[in-house]
C-alpha cells in the first residue's frame, strides 16, 4: 500500500497535469469543450445562420473597431447606392490620412472600384468618397450607419467614421461617444454582410476578389489592389473578411467561413498591437478550429401529427362530425421545414407549441391558426406557423333555418321512397 501511494506521489509530481486530467475525467461528465488561449481581448465565433453565439471573451466590451467599420460602408454602399454611380473626390476625401488611394479633389471614380479599393486595400479617402456619395455627407452617412447598427440589434455600436479612424461625438443630449462596437456587434453585422443582406452575394464577390485593377472615369490615373484577408489563400472554406489597425483599437479582424453546410462568423478586438500583427491570423484560425471541432450540423426540426383543433359556432352537418373542426398543417406550399443547426454535444433544442385548445368560426382554409417556436438557450432559431388546411363557415339564424327548411323538403321523399 505505501509503496503504491509512493508510486502515485512521483507521478503528480513528475508528471503535473496528471492529477488534473484524472480529476475532470472521473470527477465530471461534462462535454463542455476545454476554453481558448486568445490574444483578442475581445472575440467571438458567431453560427452565421441562427445568429447564437458559439464561443464568446469578452464579446460586450465597448472597444473601437478600426477599419472592420468598412464592412458596414460597404454594405450601406451596395444596398443604397449604383455601382455605376459616379464619384467626385471632394477636399476633405482627398486629405484623408494613410492607408489611402491617393485621390485629388475633382476627381471622378466609379462607386464599383471605390468599393474594391475600400474593403481590398482599406483605402480612407475611398470611404469618405463613398460615404459623401450615398450619404451626402461624412456625417449623413454615419448617421445611416448607425441607423443600420440599431436595425440589427447591435445596441452598442456607435459610428462617427466611415473608415474606421478613431473618433469622438458628443450627441445632442451631450452624451460623449467614441467610434466604436463589441466583437458580438461587429459578428451580427458581418453575419447580415454574408448571409442575410439583400446585396450579399456582391459583398462577397467584392470581400473574396484577390486583386482588382480600375482607372480613374478619365482613364488617367491606373490603381491596382490586393486583397489583405490573408485567410482568403491559406484557409480552406474563408468567403469574406477585413482587417483594421489604429493606435487606439490595436489590431482587429472580421471574417467568414464556409464548410460543409457550416457557417461561421468570427470577430476579433484589440488583437494585439505592433509588432504582433499576426495574432489575429493565429486567433481567427483558432476560432474556426474550434467550431468546425466541436459543432455538427444538425437538422432538428421533427414533423410532428397535429392532432385537429375543434371550431365553435361553426356549421356542421355538411361533412357530418368533422366539419366543426379543422386539419392543421406545417407550412404552405413551398416553404421549407428544414432546420440545420450547429449543436455541440449534449446540447438540445426546446420545442414549444401554441395551439389554441378550440377557434371561433368562420375560419378560412390558408388562415395561421398557431405556432411552434424552436429556441436553444435562449436564442428562437424559428418559428413556424401552423396553417388551416380548410374553412368552416360560421353559423347563422338564417342558414340554420334554411337547413331545417330543406330537411322537411327532403323528408317527405325519403319516407315515400322508403314506404315503397
Amino acid at each position: 500500500m505505501k509503496r503504491c501511494f509512493l508510486f502515485l506521489l512521483i507521478c503528480c509530481i513528475l508528471f503535473p497535469g496528471l492529477g488534473e486530467a484524472w480529476a475532470v475525467e472521473e470527477g465530471s461528465d461534462s462535454k463542455e469543450p476545454q476554453a481558448l488561449t486568445l490574444y483578442a481581448q475581445s472575440a467571438v465565433l458567431m453560427d452565421g445562420d441562427s445568429g447564437r453565439i458559439l464561443y464568446g471573451k469578452g464579446q460586450e466590451i465597448v472597444r473601437p473597431m478600426a477599419s472592420t467599420t468598412k464592412i458596414m460602408t460597404c454594405i450601406l454602399a451596395l444596398e443604397l447606392g449604383s455601382l455605376d454611380d459616379k464619384v467626385t473626390a471632394s477636399a476633405e476625401a482627398a486629405s484623408q490620412p494613410k492607408v489611402h488611394l491617393g485621390v485629388r479633389k475633382g476627381e471622378e471614380y466609379r462607386l464599383k472600384d471605390l468599393l474594391y479599393a475600400l474593403m481590398l486595400e482599406s483605402y480612407n479617402d475611398a470611404a469618405v468618397m463613398i460615404a459623401e456619395s450615398v450619404g451626402g455627407s461624412v456625417e449623413g452617412f454615419a448617421g445611416l450607419m448607425n441607423e443600420k447598427a440599431e436595425e440589427l440589434g447591435c445596441t452598442d455600436t456607435y459610428f462617427i467614421t466611415p473608415n474606421g479612424l478613431d473618433g469622438v461625438k458628443t450627441d445632442e443630449n451631450g452624451e460623449e461617444h467614441i467610434h466604436s462596437t463589441t466583437a458580438a456587434d461587429l459578428a451580427r453585422i458581418m453575419r447580415y454582410c454574408v448571409s442575410q443582406s439583400p446585396k450579399r452575394k456582391e459583398f462577397l464577390e467584392i470581400t473574396g476578389t484577390q486583386n482588382y485593377s480600375f482607372t480613374d472615369t478619365e482613364k488617367k490615373r491606373s490603381f491596382q489592389c490586393t486583397n489583405h484577408n490573408a485567410l482568403l489563400h491559406s484557409m480552406e472554406g474563408v468567403i469574406s473578411g477585413k482587417t483594421g489597425f489604429t493606435g487606439g483599437a490595436g489590431y482587429s479582424y472580421v471574417g467568414a467561413l464556409r464548410s460543409e453546410g457550416r457557417t461561421y462568423i468570427i470577430s476579433l478586438l484589440g488583437c494585439g498591437w505592433p509588432p504582433h500583427k499576426t495574432y489575429k491570423w493565429s486567433d481567427a484560425r483558432q476560432l474556426y478550429r474550434y467550431g468546425m471541432e466541436h459543432y455538427r450540423l444538425v437538422d432538428v426540426f421533427e414533423p410532428k401529427i397535429l392532432s385537429p383543433v375543434p371550431v365553435r359556432g361553426g356549421i356542421c352537418w355538411e361533412e357530418g362530425e368533422h366539419a366543426s373542426q379543422v386539419e392543421l398543417s406545417w407550412g404552405k406550399d413551398g416553404e421549407e421545414t428544414g432546420l440545420p443547426v450547429l449543436l455541440r454535444e449534449g446540447e438540445q433544442v426546446e420545442v414549444t407549441e401554441r395551439i389554441p385548445s378550440f377557434l371561433n368560426a368562420p375560419v378560412e382554409a390558408g388562415q395561421q391558426v398557431g405556432s411552434v417556436t424552436y429556441s436553444l438557450d435562449g436564442l428562437v432559431l424559428k418559428t413556424y406557423p401552423l396553417y388551416a388546411k380548410g374553412a368552416v363557415e360560421q353559423m347563422t339564424w338564417r342558414k340554420a333555418g334554411v337547413h331545417i327548411l330543406e330537411c322537411f323538403l327532403i323528408m317527405p321523399n325519403y319516407l315515400s321512397f322508403s314506404y315503397k
